[in-house]
């Protein structure tokens, strides 16, 4: 009958250009596929790195308002002799 091993590679060598840029595409698939899942990953790594960095910045924002306020700046300069203002400032006119 027919010699179906002779047509095949008969058929392959023929289209031996195509069979090689289809190799060439499906390397390139691969590849992209491979990049695509790595700036995932480092999508994900970077976003957790904001997270921190957010929490962070959040707490010393907070810190900050605390050490900001009258009474802790009050109780931080006693030492050097410091107080705070206890009667209403008193206004100037000059005529």
């Amino acid at each position: 009958m027919f010699d179906i091993g002779f047509w095949t590679s008969r058929l392959v060598l023929n289209n031996l250009a195509f069979v090689f840029f289809i190799g060439f595409l499906t390397t390139v698939y691969i590849a992209n596929a491979h990049l695509a899942e790595r700036n995932v990953r480092e999508i994900q790594v970077l976003q957790k790195d904001l997270k921190e960095m957010r929490w962070y910045y959040m707490s010393l924002q907070s810190e900050n308002m605390y050490n900001a306020m009258r009474s802790e700046v009050a109780k931080r300069v006693r030492e050097d002799g410091l107080r705070p203002q206890t009667e209403a400032p008193k206004r100037i006119v000059i005529k």
